[in-house]
């Protein structure tokens, strides 16, 4: 019992002290922890041994082993503990029998069945929530990344403050009195300094917010489409931007992080594919989705989400090797509805083909999709002719001409138009050339007709 009772001593220091609640006790405790993983099928969804796999791997990204499950099928969750009483006492045999330090359970728990729970078992308990913003905390790397996981976390403890004030406040005697113990007031007090602190944070996240709505602006200016990658977590977003960027990118140095693994990227990174024919787009790479994404997070992210709700084209990164795509399809479906970006038109891009059969490959449901391997390129061209199809359908062939000596404006259509064929009559330039139908309108004077 001496890891619980470290655990209790952290967990009230949290609050005698300076209510540095941003510190987790994950961050505190170096050594791998042993967990008891617990699960709720609330009416034989389908997708709960997906979710019940993935909550294991959520914790090994937290350096978290879990060393035993426990699995219930309910109607309803129970509303003191979530799970039924008896898995109470199953859980509490679990944790004896596999000397477990720490529960996690598959669902977001309200603060009663968090505190009924810690109580019941006397060992930390943590859900979903909890589980998915430590590893946010723990990945961020950016200013914005860091305050935006930072309020949600802050947001998420606000309602749980009480659990731990509740062996501080003191019952007065006398009809009509209320408990204003000492315990009651320091909760109020911090409660304050909670909410105080989530809108400093904001209140940065929004001035930084500003700075990249003014940067989008310039991009919009300059007419350039903006593309931005989706989908869910640990799908190959990364990996497809960075063989975008060996492909048709000049700078090698803005590669984006890329790993096998959940919430590898966390700050949306945005870079600039000019393609052969001149053509050129903004690409942006995105935080991924998963199922029962905390709504505190989905809101705290929402500034870095403009990317996504302000693209001309989303491409809908999909693991096609996983077996359970089409409910990450619709996990990522739904999380772009709620922020407001589902009427942009969508690409799904079938990635991973490598890892999957022929065979496989042809029974993967998916419309409007491009099969391809980031991993080896293979692919690629299809998703960028899709691409010229899609953001660049409205650019227009004409011919110019322009004078010899115009150096400046030669050099510009040389960059930013595709020049198909170039003449010469007499100190002229003729060039035929497909341009932006922006560079169209500002060549009036120098189109000419054949």
């Amino acid at each position: 019992m001496t890891e619980n009772t470290n655990y209790k001593k952290n967990k009230q220091n949290d609050y005698d002290n300076n209510l540095d609640l941003s510190n987790t006790y994950f961050e505190k405790n170096n050594t791998q922890e042993m967990a008891i993983a617990v699960g709720v099928n609330i009416n034989h969804r389908k997708e709960y041994e997906e979710s019940m796999t993935e909550l294991i791997n959520l914790a090994k990204a937290c350096n978290i082993k879990c060393v035993g499950r426990l699995d219930q099928n309910l109607k309803r969750p129970h509303a003191q503990y979530y799970v039924g009483s008896g898995k109470v006492d199953e859980i509490r045999m679990a944790i004896e029998a596999f000397d477990a330090n720490l529960v996690i359970i598959n669902h977001e728990l309200s603060p009663s069945q968090l505190r009924n729970l810690e109580k019941m078992l006397d060992i930390r308990v943590v859900d979903r929530t909890n589980l998915i913003l430590e590893i946010f905390e723990k990945r961020a790397k950016s200013r914005e990344a860091k305050l935006q996981v930072e309020a949600a976390h802050l947001q998420y403890l606000l309602p749980r403050l009480i659990g731990s004030y509740a062996s501080l406040g003191r019952q007065s005697g006398g009809v009509g009195t209320k408990n204003k113990g000492v315990g009651e007031k320091k909760l109020e007090l911090d409660r304050r300094k909670v909410e105080q602190k989530i809108h400093e944070l904001n209140r940065e996240i929004e001035t930084i917010g500003i700075e990249r709505t003014t940067q989008r602006k310039s991009r919009v200016e300059a007419q350039m489409p903006n593309i931005a990658l989706v989908g869910y977590t640990n799908a190959g977003k990364s990996t497809l931007m960075n063989a975008m960027l060996d492909l048709y990118s000049r700078t090698a140095g803005k590669k984006v992080f890329e790993k096998d693994m959940l919430f590898a990227t966390l700050e949306t990174s945005v870079r600039q594919i000019r393609l052969p024919d001149r053509k050129a787009f903004t690409l942006s790479d995105t935080v991924g989705f998963v199922s029962e994404l905390p709504h505190e997070l989905v809101k705290a992210f929402r500034a870095t989400l403009e990317e996504v709700k302000n693209a001309d084209l989303l491409l809908h990164v999909i693991d096609a090797s996983n077996e359970n795509y089409k409910n990450h399809m619709k996990v990522t479906l739904e999380t772009l509805d709620e922020i407001g970006a589902s009427e942009i038109p969508i690409v799904n891009v079938l990635n991973k083909i490598d890892l999957v059969s022929e065979k496989e490959l042809n029974q993967l449901e998916a419309e409007n999709a491009i099969s391809l391997s980031s991993k080896s390129y293979v692919g690629i061209d299809q998703l960028v002719d899709k691409i010229k199809d899609t953001v660049f359908k409205d650019y227009v062939k004409c011919v110019v001409r322009i004078p010899s000596e115009d150096g400046k404006l030669y050099s510009y259509l040389n960059e930013n138009t595709y020049i198909m064929d170039t003449s010469f009559i007499e100190d002229d330039i003729i060039l035929s050339i497909e341009c932006s139908p922006y560079d169209h309108a500002r060549l009036e004077k120098y189109i000419v007709t054949i």
